[in-house]
């Protein structure tokens, strides 16, 4: 029987010249590189790898081999594209991206819109990333803020994208594909709900209360003190807060938040009444300008895949070979295309960084589909 140390060495002495044979080949993916440089030729030939995958794979003689031979192969041809992107990104031919860089968004002398009526969270959210200096209004359905700002009648849109208790919303995501919009700015917004009544009121008066089903399952352990009190669900917590301002019963409470209490003239019967002290929702900032700040620090994006084992996986090494910092991802089917799917990411990074640049350029040749949804 041979002795484990042999076998070792034999093994350190193949892992030495693989490691010799791939610095060779990277040096020729270099030279590779020049040659595309030259002639505008594309770095990702789909058809020449698939050939050579399955040529490679055919000189295995085992089943095992095969998929192992596959696997390795599709690797070191992934590792010499990112080569051949940073090349050309070195060289001058990493392309522009179309989009402006600016020191800041403007704040004041605009127009906003917000989903909602008055009271909900989206206008605080709108208040506390823009201040009072600007005219707003609000519209009924979130579509209708993105169509406000692509046909130009509002300059900028607050819409909720995430909570960290309910998940993201997911319809944003398909809206954000339907309108040629972008993310330049997000605003975070604690919900912190307190039980709002009719001036005067008094917590002993109550006998029905109304909010958004969110906000009361997030207030149930409270609720459950006042088990003698009706639950009703409305369309969300500022439409709760108008209804008890106007029916002007003292008997009637909303579950919101003290900006819907102050707008709607409401007193606050009690606070603090939610049980997740954590729980906010994430706004973005939209507009129809492709522009970002110059000290923007995430990024958005969607692709979409070829319907293949390993797609997404290579996609995301982008992200690792680039070393940067991936923040979220989000899968939605593809409408019309069954079982097909489009993916959101949020990353680290700024448009204007070389790491950011060689991703972005690598992930636009491979996906089947790739928009830069913002900087911020």
């Amino acid at each position: 029987m041979t002795d484990l140390t042999e076998l070792r060495k034999e093994i350190d002495r193949i892992d030495g010249e693989m490691v010799r044979l791939f610095e060779e080949r990277m040096k020729i993916s270099g030279q590779v590189a020049e040659y595309k440089i030259r002639t505008g030729k594309k770095v990702f030939d789909r058809e020449r790898e698939e050939s050579k995958i399955e040529t490679l794979t055919g000189m295995a003689d085992s089943d095992f081999n095969r998929h192992g031979i596959e696997e390795l192969f599709r690797q070191i041809m992934a590792m010499s594209r990112k080569l051949q992107y940073q090349l050309l990104a070195k060289n001058g031919v990493a392309g522009r991206l179309p989009f402006i860089a600016v020191d800041d968004i403007e704040r004041a002398n605009i127009r906003v819109v917000f989903q909602g009526v008055e009271g909900a969270y989206s206008q605080a959210a709108m208040k506390a990333y823009f201040g009072d200096q600007i005219s707003s209004f609000h519209v009924p359905q979130w579509k209708d803020a993105m169509e406000a700002i692509a046909e130009g009648s509002a300059d900028f849109a607050v819409l909720p994208i995430e909570n960290s208790t309910a998940g993201s919303v997911s319809d944003m995501y398909d809206l954000l594909v339907e309108f040629e919009n972008y993310i330049v700015g997000e605003q975070i917004i604690r919900c912190r709900h307190v039980l709002l009544g009719v001036p005067g009121a008094d917590l002993s008066d109550i006998r029905t209360v109304y909010s958004h089903p969110q906000a009361l399952a997030q207030c149930r352990q409270y609720l459950d003190e006042h088990r003698n009190w009706k639950q009703v669900p409305l369309e969300n917590t500022a439409v709760a807060a108008k209804k008890v301002a106007d029916d002007k019963d003292p008997a009637q409470a909303a579950i919101g938040s003290t900006f819907a209490g102050e707008c709607f003239g409401l007193s606050v019967l009690a606070e603090q009444i939610y049980s997740n002290e954590a729980n906010a929702t994430r706004f973005i900032i939209v507009t129809n300008q492709r522009i970002f700040r110059r000290d923007a620090k995430k990024v958005s994006i969607y692709f979409e895949l070829p319907h293949k084992s390993g797609s997404l996986y290579n996609i995301l090494s982008h992200f690792i070979y680039n070393n940067l910092n991936l923040e979220k991802i989000e899968s939605r089917p593809i409408p019309g295309r069954n079982w097909e799917y489009r993916f959101f990411m949020d990353f680290e990074g700024n448009l204007n960084d070389g790491a950011v640049k060689n991703a972005l350029r690598g992930i636009r040749e491979e996906a089947t589909n790739m928009c830069i949804l913002g900087n911020y």
